[in-house]
């Protein structure tokens, strides 16, 4: 089956890898052994980029890093969304006052990853998409491509120990645990090469 693979990258992150050793993930690698009987033709993978922050510096590295290993995919795209920062006054948790806090909001990947699958969809690129995430946002254009695209729409769910969102499951063609034998089984090896040279994986990953 002809199949497009759409990875809510944030989502993916915090519901998947996040304090685990696995984020080095080639997501090549993990479509294959989750979607065996799939034809991949194109994986997009929605993001924003992050900056180093005073307890974080590396972070913005880390990232870069990444991104540039998902690059070395042959069929895969980086769809860039943005960040939104502001100091906003956040309750303490012992509930004697408040605190300002950097409060970022990232934008735009579930609104891209809905417009690039429906658009597809009505191109006929596809005669499945794969959407990974768990945010219940995706049920309605999800519900479109079944409905009035008459194509199939499967869910891979980084949910941890979390059951996968309902309204996903219920509305989806097939859903799937992303578990993690399978992310450790899916990691791009250390040393990776392209265009620019050598390359490693973050060593604090």
């Amino acid at each position: 089956m002809l199949t497009n693979v759409y990875i809510d990258g944030f989502n993916f992150y915090y519901g998947a890898v996040k304090g685990t050793p696995h984020k080095w993930l080639d997501f090549a690698a993990l479509c294959r052994i989750l979607l065996p009987a799939h034809r991949i033709q194109h994986i997009y993978y929605f993001t924003a980029l992050v900056e180093a922050r005073p307890n974080d510096l590396n972070k913005k590295n880390r990232q870069q890093t990444y991104l540039r290993a998902l690059q070395t995919l042959p069929n895969l795209t980086i769809i860039r969304g943005s960040f939104l920062s502001h100091v906003k006054k956040m309750p303490l948790a012992n509930g004697k006052g408040y605190a300002d806090v950097i409060y970022t909001q990232e934008k735009g990947s579930d609104v891209n990853l809905a417009a690039q699958m429906l658009m597809d969809g009505f191109r006929n690129l596809y005669e499945c998409a794969v959407v990974i995430s768990n945010d219940s946002d995706l049920v309605r254009p999800i519900q479109m491509v079944i409905r009035d695209l008459n194509k199939k729409v499967g869910v891979l769910a980084p949910t941890h120990n979390k059951r996968p969102s309902r309204s996903l499951t219920e509305n989806s063609t097939f859903i799937k645990h992303i578990r993690p034998n399978v992310l450790a089984a899916s990691q791009f090896p250390i040393v990776l090469n392209d265009a620019q040279g050598s390359f490693r994986r973050p060593d604090n990953w």
